[in-house]
Order: structure tokens, then sequence, then C-alpha cells
């Protein structure tokens, strides 16, 4: 799902480097995750449930 999160509580590796352009991560309310470009703030969010944010970060 692609929406927008103006209040989640954001964030990005700490591996991310100087140039600021990675993705950024959420841990909103309901137990879903929220995932944006860092190169646009404003812009859409992707929404994965607990289970298949787990599995995604697991085959990275």
């Amino acid at each position: 799902m692609t929406i927008g999160l103006p209040e989640a509580q954001w964030f990005k590796s700490s591996h991310s480097g100087p140039a600021n352009e990675c993705v950024e991560v959420a841990w909103l309310d309901d137990g879903q995750v929220g995932v944006r470009d860092s190169k646009c703030p404003d812009g859409p969010a992707l929404v994965f449930d607990a289970r298949a944010w787990s599995a995604f970060v697991t085959s990275v």
C-alpha cells in the first residue's frame, strides 16, 4: 500500500552515506512498517505488515 505518513518518526541506517540517498523506515503504531525515499520525504511511503518486512530484511 502506498500512503503519506506525516506523523511517523522516520530513521535511516547508520550505514547510509553523507549524500543522504537511501530509504527511511518508520515503525507505525499498528505494528506495520513504513518505507520511503529519503530524497523525497514529502512523497508517498510504502507500508508493509511486520511479517512481510521481516521476510524482506531476512532475505537482504
